[in-house]
């Protein structure tokens, strides 16, 4: 496994790579890495020929009284982490590499950023739009790997990535939970066992959902006012947003019916901002969940 700091030094390596006909998949991570990321990874040695990974926590895609500083790192066991797992490289840039003396340039992809968490971060997922635009560029992938946990990211990528015609294939995978079902994240590790133990309510109010709607529930108003009903009751809790929207505009429909529907959520416990999510797939009377 090879470590790479230098812009010019990776594009150098993904053309080479790209003028021996090989396939290049990429994981792009801001670090401190949990079973969520390794799975990207593992689909990434799978389905490609050479597997990128870089290691980067984007300074603009944090708002002012956010965490950038305290984000959590650990590089030595990160890198430890991707050989075993069979990357091939792994890009690390630093802060001025990334972003020079001079940097103007930004990305926008327009109204689905200012939805869901865009209307408590406002500016995050601009910085999620650039890094990623310019990750792409440096690194020249056939397939990009991200998380359903960001279900929103998502989106908001894969529609990037259609307006400006890009030559990468997205693929999203599954949420990886830890054993008791909160799903994973670097963030957990703010929390101290009262939180930790608090924050399962999410996914309770989650399953409440998924309950609701296999018996028939459709009205969207009664299933998230029984959501932060459930969420209402845990003391250490506070709802930033639970919404159900369409995955097409992210709209929110007052009846779940034929269209693709997400059902996600904010909540803060303590400090820590928690989301996380389930999309719904009705057709022909089926239901099914992804979650």
């Amino acid at each position: 496994m090879k470590i790479i700091r230098i812009i010019k030094e990776m594009k150098a390596v993904a053309r080479e790579l790209k003028s021996e006909g090989k396939t290049i998949g990429f994981v792009p991570t801001m670090g401190y890495l949990h079973e969520g990321h390794i799975s990207l990874v593992k689909k990434s040695v799978q389905m490609a020929d050479v597997a990128i990974v870089s290691i980067f926590v984007n300074p603009t895609q944090f708002g002012p009284r956010e965490d950038f500083k305290e984000y959590p790192r650990d590089i030595k066991r990160d890198l430890e982490i991707l050989e075993r797992e069979g990357v091939d490289f792994v890009f690390f840039p630093d802060e001025n590499e990334m972003y020079p003396n001079g940097y103007k340039t930004y990305i926008e992809v327009h109204d689905l950023d200012k939805k869901l968490c865009g209307r408590s971060r406002p500016g995050h997922f601009k910085g999620v739009c650039t890094v990623v635009l310019k990750l792409f560029n440096i690194v020249d992938p056939d397939m990009a790997f991200f998380g359903q946990k960001d279900a929103q990211q998502a989106i908001i990528l894969k529609k990037m990535i259609e307006d400006l015609d890009l030559d990468v294939r997205l693929h999203v995978l599954p949420i990886v939970r830890d054993k008791d079902g909160l799903a994973l994240s670097s963030r957990n590790e703010y929390l101290n066992p009262e939180e930790r133990k608090a924050a399962l309510v999410l996914r309770r109010s989650l399953q409440k959902a998924k309950e609701m709607i296999k018996e028939g529930e459709r009205k969207v108003p009664r299933i998230i006012q029984r959501m932060m009903e459930i969420i209402g009751k845990e003391p250490l809790a506070r709802v930033d947003y639970v919404e159900i929207v369409d995955l097409d505009e992210l709209n929110s429909p007052d009846i779940i019916e034929k269209r693709d529907t997400l059902i996600a959520l904010a909540v803060f416990m303590g400090k820590t901002r928690l989301i996380d999510n389930m999309m719904v797939k009705i057709k022909n009377r089926e239901v099914k969940f992804m979650e």
